[in-house]
């Protein structure tokens, strides 16, 4: 696809058969529902597929020889604060960044980027998703009872489609190595003026060579920069296998973040976890007592990817001139977050440590 040739504008909106007003998607009925009218519609095609999501080839995505169908041009905005690049419906005009809560206003400016192959629907309300921040919340003990407070009854939690790229590749591996295998020797040795014997491990060494072959299905790349990847892989494991074909309705009622990591550096952290795993297998098949590599030559093959969406509920709230994100697993409700610290509370919890010990050593004392 030429830089000339784009896709058309995709807009995300589906107006109710019965009253015209938008639809959204309900986690809770996996359906389009109107807040209106209240109809449901069904989101065709969901559900029913039975085939596995199509991959894209790896090597035409690097070399931007995708076809104009797995392109398409969204409207964003850039946080100015913490940089997030997220999808914007074509009405709207001004708007908060949902990742730092910053207030933004949106230009008119667009980003072509590859299209989602595959789109893993929430399923987890809102309501949902903040009993479980709730919960999280009230497990830190020494955090500030206000930020506690404001978060509970603070405004309402964004649903955010985040972006990830899954690889594939069939690898074949050849290696060179030693196979090491543990024996002990016995050592006379005089210590404190005494002659001990101790047994001393020692490692016979001999030269090992093989080959070792994975497949490796959909490792997972996160593609955004705007949280912290500790806090995503925190909300590991989602379930892939109930990946849905990617139809815009499951966008209705929710944000998407556009892709901030790069097809190529997103292969290379892909390929990086490929090589740890690989590692692995060769010492495997070194087998024995001890094991060392001296080279690995990795020939892959059958190198596909896909662009897909995970759903994730967050909250931002600014306390105290501090921003502080809380992220849902929007299938599972795992949480993960910000751990912020009230200081009155860890000086009170030091000066009762004190007392009590002080306490137990009195008592000790008197015995």
């Amino acid at each position: 696809m030429t830089e000339t040739e784009t896709a058309p504008l995709a807009e995300h909106r589906f107006p109710c058969n019965t009253c015209g007003s938008d639809l959204r998607y309900d986690p809770g009925a996996g359906l389009l529902t109107c807040d209106h009218c209240g109809n449901s519609e069904q989101i065709e095609g969901s559900g029913f597929h039975l085939a596995p999501i199509a991959e894209l080839d790896l090597r035409a995505g690097l070399s931007s020889d995708l076809a104009a169908a797995d392109m398409e041009e969204t409207r964003v905005t850039e946080c100015p604060n913490c940089a997030a690049q997220v999808e914007i419906k074509d009405t709207s005009h001004a708007t908060e960044c949902p990742f730092c809560a910053t207030p933004v206003v949106v230009d008119t400016g667009t980003n072509r980027h590859i299209k989602p192959r595959g789109v893993l629907p929430f399923a987890l309300t809102e309501e949902t998703a903040r009993d479980a921040m709730k919960d999280w919340l009230g497990s830190l003990w020494f955090a500030p009872n206000g930020l506690q407070d404001y978060a509970r009854k603070g405004r309402r939690m964004q649903g955010i489609y985040v972006p990830y790229w899954t690889y594939d590749a069939q690898t074949k591996s050849r290696y060179t190595g030693q196979h090491g295998t543990v024996y002990y020797v016995t050592q006379t040795v005089t210590r404190n003026g005494k002659r001990e014997t101790r047994q001393v491990p020692k490692v016979r060494w001999r030269p090992a060579s093989g080959r070792v072959a994975r497949f490796f299905d959909d490792v997972l790349v996160l593609a955004s920069t705007s949280l912290p990847k500790r806090y995503t892989d925190a909300l590991e494991p989602w379930d892939l296998s109930a990946l849905e074909p990617y139809a815009p309705e499951y966008l209705a009622g929710f944000r998407a973040e556009a892709y901030g990591v790069s097809l190529q550096d997103g292969f290379t952290e892909a390929r990086a976890h490929m090589d740890r795993v690989i590692e692995r297998d060769v010492k495997f098949d070194i087998g024995g007592d001890r094991q060392r590599i001296h080279n690995i030559d990795t020939d892959l093959s059958a190198l596909t990817f896909k662009h897909i969406l995970l759903p994730v509920w967050l909250a931002a709230y600014k306390y105290r001139g501090q921003t502080y994100r809380f992220v849902v697993n929007g299938r599972t409700g795992r949480v993960q977050g910000e751990r912020p610290y009230s200081a009155l509370k860890i000086t009170f919890a030091v000066i009762l440590g004190a007392l009590v010990a002080g306490a137990i050593g009195y008592v000790m004392a008197q015995q």
